[in-house]
């Protein structure tokens, strides 16, 4: 299968960055196009009252550490020209949503590595990717 569109999953963590690092360079080697898809959580924008921050608030700095991100990695890119994505909401539906309206034939995202209580407690946005996902992920661990 040749991949054309390739759709990086991204936060602000190291373990994304390594993704978006592998991705890149495998849309720029493939000629494939490729986009970004930094998911701002709006479960985290529940802002802090008693400091005086409220959910709007907290949403606005959620969305500039989304935009710098995606800036960021951009610059990293010397190919194609390179989408990128900002939806509000869940992180698995829409990394699953984006890929599918996009019609991107593969997914690339990182895995934090969490195991034991961590990950039974927090669960892992990749591996629910990865259960409900209808197109091929490739998976970029931390360590590498």
């Amino acid at each position: 299968m040749t991949y054309k569109k390739i759709l990086i999953a991204v936060d602000s963590s190291e373990p994304s960055m390594k993704a978006a690092e592998q991705g890149l360079a495998l849309a720029h080697q493939l000629k494939a196009q490729a986009a970004l898809v930094y998911v701002i959580d709006d479960a985290k924008a529940i802002g802090n009252v008693d400091a005086g921050i409220l959910p709007d608030q907290a949403l606005l700095v959620l969305k500039k550490e989304a935009e710098e991100t995606l800036e960021q990695l951009a610059k990293m890119y010397n190919g194609k020209e390179l989408m990128k994505f900002m939806p509000e909401g869940r992180p698995v539906e829409d990394i699953l949503e984006t890929a599918k309206t996009w019609k991107a034939d593969l997914l690339v995202l990182g895995t934090h590595a969490r195991t034991g209580l961590a990950h039974l407690f927090v669960g892992s946005i990749a591996e629910q990717v990865l259960r409900h996902a209808v197109i091929p992920i490739m998976v970029v661990p931390v360590k590498q």
